[in-house]
């Protein structure tokens, strides 16, 4: 069963194609490394001890996608995690997310049709539920966005999903994930971003590390339990083994089928700070400073739906994800 992963290199591709390779599948792997990094591959190796095909390609352009396809021959299933990701940056430059993120999408559609490959599981997000009256989030819940980055994952799901309709024999998965975090138990591949971290816990080992003085904690006057806001944050293992079973489902089912990919749990900004702190023994100083507009005081999944029909469970708690985000971080030279 041969499976392209998209922007394989990157942060959640990486422990995807780890779990993949570890369960049998051939692997191809695709990115340009724009949020990634080339050394990436050689650790995917060093962990299963197992080789995979690597094409150097940008999703957007025709003659790189369809080279993949083409020597390859017999792609079953693509798993699309390419794409620009920072919500901050997508609002300076919208540009650009919208050309990448949607153009990347119609092009490996276009390949896919030409080379007859069927199947497809596509990385959304949790930002498609935009601001949330209601918790926990339900697949079924209103959509809407606050900013281009969530815009672009919006209009990749109703692209996907009006292409599913207009072929039957088109499996299409959608998959939102929450907030991933933590890293491979080994230690040689996380969360790894070029330049400074848009996301909370890279943010906080870069603090614990000592590169930044200390932590921004946007807003302490939220209704929640400690006044900080809260997420729902996922092992980054448990997000991969997610891809596993949404590739299985993809092959048993036609249409498009869309899935929460959480915990169902709730952790504060604090409550993320002081279990870092006690399972790793650093210090991670923080100041409270005003909200960030557009944040929300709460967001977690209702993941009933992929435990269900994926028989898919979150299974690593907090301590392990800040432990093993700790232990990849002091892995790093």
């Amino acid at each position: 069963m041969k499976v392209l992963l998209t922007g394989g290199a990157g942060y959640i591709g990486s422990h995807t194609a780890v779990e993949l390779l570890e369960n049998g599948y051939d692997v191809v792997i695709g990115d340009n490394f724009v949020n990634s990094k080339p050394e990436v591959l050689e650790k995917i190796k060093q962990i299963t001890g197992k080789n995979f095909k690597f094409y150097e390609a940008d999703f957007t352009k025709k003659e790189d996608v369809e080279n993949i396809f083409k020597t390859e021959g017999d792609i079953d299933v693509v798993v699309h995690f390419a794409g620009l990701k920072a919500v901050g940056e997508s609002c300076s430059i919208p540009v650009s997310y919208y050309r990448n993120n949607i153009d990347s999408t119609l092009t490996l559609l276009e390949m896919m049709k030409q080379y007859d490959c069927k199947n497809l599981v596509f990385s959304s997000s949790a930002t498609v539920y935009g601001v949330p009256k209601t918790v926990p989030l339900k697949e079924d819940m209103p959509t809407s966005c606050t900013n281009p980055y969530g815009w672009t994952k919006l209009m990749n799901e109703q692209i996907l999903t009006d292409v599913a309709k207009s072929n039957p024999d088109l499996s299409i998965v959608l998959l939102r994930y929450f907030n991933p975090i933590g890293a491979h138990a080994s230690g040689l591949i996380g969360e790894d971003p070029n330049g400074i971290p848009n996301n909370l816990m890279p943010y906080i080992t870069k603090v614990a590390k000592g590169v930044y003085p200390n932590l921004n904690v946007y807003g302490n006057d939220y209704p929640t339990k400690d006044g900080t806001g809260v997420r729902d944050y996922i092992h980054v293992v448990d997000l991969a083994k997610g891809h596993l079973k949404a590739i299985e489902y993809s092959l048993k089912h036609r249409g498009v089928e869309t899935f929460n990919l959480g915990t169902g749990n709730g952790y504060s900004v604090l409550d993320i700070v002081n279990t870092f702190t006690a399972v790793n023994h650093v210090n991670v100083p923080y100041q409270i400073v005003e909200r960030r507009p557009g944040d929300v005081a709460e967001c977690y999944a209702d993941a009933t739906k992929a435990n269900q029909i994926l028989h898919w469970k979150a299974e690593k708690n907090l301590e392990d994800m800040c432990k093993d985000s700790w232990n990849f971080v002091s892995h790093q030279s």
